[in-house]
């Protein structure tokens, strides 16, 4: 049994990377999870960390890990949950109290129930069972996607006439690349719409390298497709979001993007870039990306549990 039982704080991010970084080899055989993610996570401006974080420690040593947000303003609940494989019965613990606050925090919002998502690995450290014997049951799966880079291979590709890429280099590109994103994954999965201020807040813009961002414009359409790159983690390169517009869609637009964003990346001498897909995406994502050379690295399950 745990020792301590409390909430996080944003001095914890270290021990909580540290128990991530643990789960991680676990999971998928090295650590990625770095210090400044956990606490973008534990900033989340719709986190209050004294009712919606949990941390159990054995003596010194952090155990479990859960935190709780709600972006949707009704009955549209996240979570993250973490446990190391041998702590169940402390996990179990800290999964109900989470799942009371969730319904609280629904019942808050003047809904009657809770639809709450908890993302996990596909063979995650947590035992599924619990999970199933609590009501929880996978309702999507993502893929998390890598791809080796090389500086001579992947250079800078040519726009086609008519196109035009753009670095998001002032205030009004940052606004337009807001405006690109509500409109391109408005009808994914588990999206929820933010105003431009809860959007910098969701994409960690005070660490983020705005040259890593880029617009693609055409000559007909205008502005119709960005892409979001970030060199602020150890383990590769990473993309967060790529989008067009559903009526720019089938010109080739994300491709450029991609091959834009390899390109960058190849030249700051990193050997590997990395990105999230829906796996029922509609657009077409996962062919575009498997097109690009990019290749499974793990899977995440998303559990959804309907709490009255």
């Amino acid at each position: 049994m745990f020792s301590l039982l409390r909430p996080a704080a944003l001095t914890d991010a270290p021990a909580v990377a540290a128990l991530l970084n643990e789960i991680d080899l676990v999971e998928i055989g090295r650590p990625e999870t770095d210090v400044h993610s956990v606490e973008a996570e534990l900033r989340h401006p719709e986190v209050d960390l004294r009712r919606d974080s949990w941390l159990a420690f054995d003596g010194d040593r952090p155990v479990v890990y859960g935190l709780l947000w709600d972006e949707s303003g009704g009955e549209r609940v996240d979570m993250d949950h973490y446990v190391l494989p041998d702590r169940q019965e402390e996990g179990l613990l800290v999964l109900a109290a989470m799942e009371a606050r969730a319904l609280e925090k629904a019942r808050e919002n003047g809904a009657d129930r809770a639809v709450v998502h908890l993302n996990l690995n596909a063979r995650p450290t947590t035992d599924v069972s619990l999970l199933r014997e609590r009501g929880w049951s996978v309702v999507r799966r993502h893929h998390v996607l890598h791809r080796g880079l090389n500086r001579a291979a992947d250079r800078p590709p040519r726009a086609p006439a008519g196109v035009r890429l753009r670095p998001c280099a002032e205030e009004a590109d940052r606004r337009r690349v807001h405006e690109l994103f509500q409109a391109a994954f408005a009808e994914h999965f588990d999206f929820h719409p933010r105003r431009y201020q809860q959007w910098l807040h969701d994409v960690d813009a005070a660490g983020l390298d705005w040259s890593l961002v880029w617009i693609a414009a055409t000559d007909d359409a205008g502005d119709c497709g960005f892409l979001m790159a970030r060199d602020d983690r150890e383990a590769m390169g990473w993309i967060p979001a790529v989008g067009v517009l559903r009526e720019a869609r089938g010109r080739g637009l994300a491709g450029l993007l991609l091959r834009h964003a390899f390109a960058a990346f190849a030249a700051r001498g990193r050997d590997t870039v990395g990105l999230g897909v829906d796996t029922s995406n509609a657009t077409g994502a996962p062919a575009l990306y498997a097109r690009h050379g990019m290749t499974l690295h793990y899977a995440v399950d998303t559990w959804e549990a309907v709490l009255r």
